[in-house]
């Protein structure tokens, strides 16, 4: 039937080409009615694999910031963590964040609970879930990623004086129960969102609470012995800076599917055209909040400073993800190089706080997060300051009063610290007993 179609088309044109390419003109194109499905699927799992690549920047991001005696402690937890991350979300966090309107607590509480299930194999249109959206299974995968970076952004905040077992126990109720619950009430239809608090992609919903679930956990635990004595801090340099450089670089490829993938559907012109767009503002806000950190440090140290031009890159992309979409490219740079900034005052600002931050967490995901949840109402006019405030504040209520909780109770049960000469000799050796380099250690 199709060759025959195509036969008489072809004659057709022969016989009278501008009559057929008028017909061709004006009669549109037919579109599969699986496109918008299997586009938005496809999305999901471009973007998702796109952001567990993200899982490696923290991994080299973290190893090459934490002295070598701890680089296989800080690469432990990042496989940790993300592999407890996909179990536990998988267990009680996707239903939990995604009550499809099913509430316990309406707004607040979801009602469906349970592990998460996927469509049966071999499915057609009929059988689908959301014929109409996209697979379960892409779903779950690209929101599965977004969680296991939220534990990501505490692990480097708490290197080099955390035991393992109690900061992974962290990450289970992180990953089960924190992050989902809130989220709920933005992605999931809850109150935030019903009250039109905007977050495209989770400068507070995902950077914010992984920057005050590592805030929490640092006051609690304190700093890394011989960091700060009386009013003098003491640098401790990363171990490998073309490490952390190689993890930065990562992080922002990743943030494209972090950010793009957000736009939720690319069935239509507009919507990828938007994918488009935000890819194109993420990487200028990257570049500005890199530049900005790089004049700066110039300026005010009188040479620039690797460590922070790195950050300000990363500051720069929390700074644009609450909204990537309605920006110009100009205030897209503006937006990022305002992360920059932050980056270079706030560091020093924790450090003569007593806060020791080893990676510059806080300042990047935290602070830089708060300011790109604002920073919304200076590009969508659907955005109100007072209800964006509103959001940043419960949320980090909750996740504040959540995450010193299980601190303070896995202090009281397990102890978070390692002992005094474990942290002098390495967390390497004493928790793990391998070494990242074992031929520069002393035989």
């Amino acid at each position: 039937m199709r060759k025959s179609t195509l036969s008489l088309a072809a004659i057709s044109a022969l016989a009278a080409p501008g009559v057929a390419l008028a017909q061709e003109a004006a009669a549109p194109a037919a579109v599969p009615t699986d496109s918008v499905f299997i586009l938005n699927s496809l999305l999901f799992l471009i973007g998702g694999f796109l952001v567990f690549w993200m899982a490696a920047g923290f991994a080299m991001l973290e190893a090459g910031l934490v002295r070598s005696k701890n680089v296989t402690m800080q690469l432990t937890k990042n496989v940790a963590l993300f592999s407890l991350a996909a179990i536990f979300f998988y267990l009680i966090g996707y239903n939990l964040m995604y009550p499809l309107g099913t509430w316990s607590i309406d707004g607040v509480l979801s009602g469906v609970w349970g592990p998460g299930v996927l469509e049966a194999v071999g499915i057609t249109a009929e059988q689908a879930d959301d014929y109409s959206y996209a697979s379960t299974g892409s779903d779950f995968f690209f929101q599965l990623m977004f969680c296991a970076t939220t534990a990501s952004i505490v692990s480097g905040t708490l290197a080099e004086r955390i035991k393992l077992w109690p900061f992974l126990i962290f990450t289970i109720v992180l990953t089960a129960v924190i992050y989902p619950l809130q989220a709920s009430w933005k992605w999931g239809g809850g109150f935030l969102d019903e009250m039109g608090f905007l977050d495209f992609a989770g400068s507070t919903v995902v950077h914010s609470v992984g920057g005050w679930a590592a805030l929490t956990g640092a006051l609690i635990l304190g700093p890394r012995l011989g960091k700060y004595k009386g009013d003098k801090t003491i640098p401790m340099p990363g171990s490998n800076l073309a490490l952390a450089t190689l993890g930065t670089f990562i992080l922002w490829l990743g943030w494209f599917g972090f950010n793009g993938g957000s736009q939720l559907a690319m069935g239509s012109v507009g919507d990828v055209a938007d994918v488009s767009r935000i890819f194109a503002n993420t990487n200028a806000a990257a570049a500005g909040g890199a530049v900005a950190a790089l004049l700066l440090t110039q300026l005010l140290f009188k040479k620039p400073d690797l460590t922070m031009v790195l950050n300000g890159a990363l500051a720069g992309l929390v700074s644009i993800t609450a909204e990537p979409l309605t920006p110009s490219l100009g205030m897209s740079t503006l937006i990022g190089a305002v992360g920059g900034v932050i980056v270079v005052f706030v560091v020093p600002m924790l450090d003569k706080m007593k806060i020791d931050d080893v990676v510059g967490a806080i300042p990047v995901h935290l602070v830089a997060g708060i300011w790109g949840t604002l920073a919304v109402v200076l590009t969508n006019p659907d955005a109100s300051l007072i209800t964006q405030l509103t959001g940043i504040v419960v949320v980090a209520l909750f996740v504040v009063i959540a995450s010193a909780v299980v601190w303070l109770i896995l202090r009281a049960v397990t102890g978070i610290r390692v002992d005094e000469e474990d942290e002098i000799n390495g967390l390497d050796m004493a928790e793990l007993g391998m070494e990242a380099y074992p031929e520069f250690s002393p035989s």
